[in-house]
């Protein structure tokens, strides 16, 4: 599956040769020489990477390019990892008529794309280090993830104000690590659903502590619209 993101075009083009031939050389950098994919979808992950990479304001333009074709250059490959494995299942099920050989077959493929994924996880991350600091690196992380672990970790810190050193430690070790998955899924939804997945332990973990989630959530929601009167 293709990742897509939609932005208005603004009807304008450039005048400028010099920038044209940047423009197509900035390309041919992020989605390789062989043609992969069309011109809308470059267009689409180059603009959703300057959207990532520009909090970051950084003043060196090379720079500021070399991490932009970075992280377009991870959506593409994330995108052909998907497609390989949805082209592999299509197979099986084409040349395989038993069913449980299909589901082991099927199994096999993902088990080989997630480690694949593993693989190209850790690279990306490798290739961000050579370019920028940590905390740098978050601001891509939480870009790419909608800021889903900033926002959720300040909303428990609201929805429980007595949360112990070591309570939010836990909630923002889990979030970090729910980012770390939901970077690399294929959809706005399978990313939401990988932060889903981990607030669950979190609210079972804050249970565990004594803490009714249910009853702290409404008490913060009333809290939140009174503020919202006065």
């Amino acid at each position: 599956m293709k990742y897509f993101f939609y932005r208005k075009n603004k009807g304008t083009f450039t005048k400028s040769v010099l920038i044209v031939v940047f423009t197509i050389f900035n390309l041919s950098v992020v989605c390789g020489q062989d043609g992969s994919g069309d011109m809308a979808y470059r267009q689409a992950i180059g603009q959703r990477a300057y959207k990532i990479v520009a909090p970051l304001a950084l003043k060196d333009s090379t720079l500021f390019y070399k991490v932009k074709e970075t992280v377009a250059a991870q959506y593409i490959a994330l995108s052909k990892l998907d497609e390989k494995q949805e082209a592999a299942v299509r197979i099986i099920k084409e040349a395989t008529a038993d069913k449980a050989a299909v589901t082991q077959k099927i199994n096999e493929a993902a088990a080989k794309t997630e480690a694949d994924r593993t693989q190209l996880h850790r690279q990306y991350i490798q290739n961000l280090a050579a370019l920028l600091t940590k905390e740098q690196i978050d601001v891509i992380k939480n870009g790419m993830t909608y800021n889903v672990l900033p926002i959720t970790y300040k909303g428990y810190l609201e929805m429980i104000p007595r949360l112990t050193t070591e309570e939010q430690k836990f909630i923002m070790e889990a979030l970090t690590e729910a980012r770390e998955h939901a970077m690399d899924a294929g959809s706005s939804e399978k990313k939401h659903a990988w932060f889903g997945k981990y607030k669950g332990r979190i609210n079972n973990y804050l249970s565990s502590r004594g803490y009714d989630v249910n009853k702290e959530s409404k008490a913060w929601q009333e809290r939140v619209k009174a503020g919202q009167k006065q």
